[in-house]
């Protein structure tokens, strides 16, 4: 169970039950929409899983975000999410409207829950940001996703491609011809529109590979 949640009878993951009036919907979402510095109980899933011994990465410069999200039934569902400081505002701001809006996204779950490993993750279709690597090939410069700037949704439905290469493996499907694909990140739709108008760089833009699931800055 996570302590740091609104209540301590719900943790991660959990789905709860629909508001019955507005001004019961916009209190809960002041009590859940929150960041703080890495509780201890958080940063002990993280070690030696997302937070690697030898990590260049600060734990005072992380935040750790509770968040509610509309999962794949369009049930409300608590989320969670670890980040750099930097966008944890922006980030707050950003799934807080995706909610608002009724946007759909799977689970929001910490990358540790899966051994930090993307490809579980990413199989999972969990929506996730922080976790700490290296850029492929550099001895020293951390990736987006290593200094927690950078977020993944939806990842099963919006899968990196290069060439022949389509990560997750089970993603293929959904490599090509977008327009049909559930849950699927398209230019201008609302997921885009809330990321870019925040100052973050879309993968599905890039040209010489596409990394649908990614947002960065």
């Amino acid at each position: 169970m996570l302590l740091t949640l609104p209540s301590m009878a719900q943790k991660a993951g959990d789905v709860l039950p629909e508001c019955r009036t507005e001004a019961e919907a916009r209190q809960r979402a002041a009590r859940y929409f929150t960041g703080e510095e890495i509780p201890d109980e958080v940063f002990r899933r993280m070690r030696g899983k997302s937070f690697p011994a030898g990590c260049t990465v600060k734990r005072s410069d992380l935040r750790y975000l509770c968040m509610l999200h509309r999962n794949r039934e369009g049930r409300t569902q608590v989320g969670e999410m670890v980040c750099n400081k930097a966008i944890a505002g922006d980030l707050l701001r950003i799934f807080r409207r995706l909610y608002e809006e009724g946007y759909r996204i799977e689970r929001m779950m910490l990358i540790d829950d899966y051994g930090a490993d993307d490809e579980r993750s990413m199989a999972a279709n969990n929506t996730s940001c922080f976790n700490f690597r290296l850029v492929t090939g550099s001895r020293t410069r951390v990736s987006k996703h290593g200094m927690g700037m950078a977020v993944d949704i939806n990842p099963l439905y919006n899968p990196y491609v290069k060439g022949k290469v389509v990560r997750p493996a089970a993603s293929r499907p959904y490599a090509r011809d977008r327009g049909k694909v559930p849950m699927a990140i398209q230019r201008g739709d609302v997921c885009h529109r809330l990321f870019t108008r925040h100052g973050f760089s879309w993968g599905g833009a890039w040209r010489s590979l596409k990394d649908y699931q990614h947002f960065e800055k």
